[in-house]
């Protein structure tokens, strides 16, 4: 990470909070309990966006707004989001955790509840960082890309928010299926992996760059267990060959087939073969992990 320097707003700072009611843990409650942590640390909430009913500002909104701090409730995706659209605005972003992995507000602040990191802003002053990220033609990925036809199970994890059983039924039939014999992605780099590829490859930003890991299954059982691995989007669960970590990683489907492709959690439209690099945030992002 980039570490930029450390800096307080006013005694009376404008605070904007997006928040995502369709995330794992946003709802009315625990966005009272958020609020109520803001205005006890001398951060309360000028104006509240209700995402994606109401669009990320951008830094002309931001700026016209007169907003010194912008915060972020919500999962990976709306995370992905917002920055995405502050993307060149001077101000911090404060990202709580308010889905169900939470993969960037562990690595800026530790795996602790955005009340805990509300409480440790009171302490001094802000201290923000520009993180490694992943670049693409897609944009950027802040916690994370995955490929391949693993990448159906991002539909079985929609019907299961959507409480929608009979659609996860077949959702979930129809990703074992999948998984089995969807046309796989491979590594192009060198010594990167087994040459008849993987049923899901992940690329992770690191301090060191892009950590790349390959997702295979050698039975119905075995994809069915991976699959409740990428369901929950702990990849970590699932049978994986380590693919080494890179500043740039190229994937390709050997078929030629368009791959299925994550960004942050959101299905993006893949080609038969994408670029990913290495690169830095374009905002400047609070951590709290030396205030712990």
């Amino acid at each position: 990470m980039t570490q930029t320097d450390s800096s307080r707003p006013p005694l009376s700072p404008t605070v904007w909070l997006v928040r995502n009611a369709a995330s794992g843990s946003n709802d009315d409650a625990s966005v009272a309990e958020v609020e109520a942590a803001l205005v006890q640390a001398g951060f309360p909430v000028g104006r509240t966006l209700r995402f994606p009913d109401e669009e990320a500002p951008t830094p002309a909104v931001l700026d016209a707004g007169q907003v010194d701090l912008l915060i972020v409730f919500g999962g990976d995706g709306t995370t992905h989001s917002v920055v995405a659209a502050a993307g060149g605005w001077s101000g911090p972003v404060l990202v709580l955790p308010g889905g169900t992995m939470n993969m960037l507000p562990k690595r800026l602040h530790g795996d602790v509840p955005a009340t805990e990191i509300v409480a440790r802003l009171a302490a001094g002053s802000l201290e923000t960082v520009r993180p490694t990220v992943i670049s693409s033609r897609h944009g950027v990925g802040l916690t994370g890309v995955l490929a391949g036809p693993g990448t159906v199970w991002n539909e079985v994890r929609e019907a299961m928010r959507a409480v929608n059983i009979v659609e996860f039924v077949n959702t979930t039939a129809q990703a074992i299926s999948w998984s089995a014999n969807g046309p796989k992605v491979v590594c192009a780099e060198a010594d990167c992996g087994r040459e008849e590829g993987y049923s899901a490859i992940t690329v992770t930003p690191g301090d060191d760059g892009l950590e790349a890991n390959g997702y295979y299954a050698e039975s119905l059982a075995d994809y069915a267990g991976q699959g409740i691995a990428l369901l929950n989007r702990d990849f970590r669960d699932g049978p994986h060959d380590s693919l080494g970590i890179h500043r740039e990683i190229r994937l390709v489907c050997p078929d030629g087939e368009p791959m299925g492709l994550l960004i942050d959690g959101e299905p993006f439209d893949g080609a038969a073969e994408e670029a990913f690099y290495l690169a830095t945030c374009e905002v400047d992002l609070v951590t709290t992990r030396n205030a712990s």
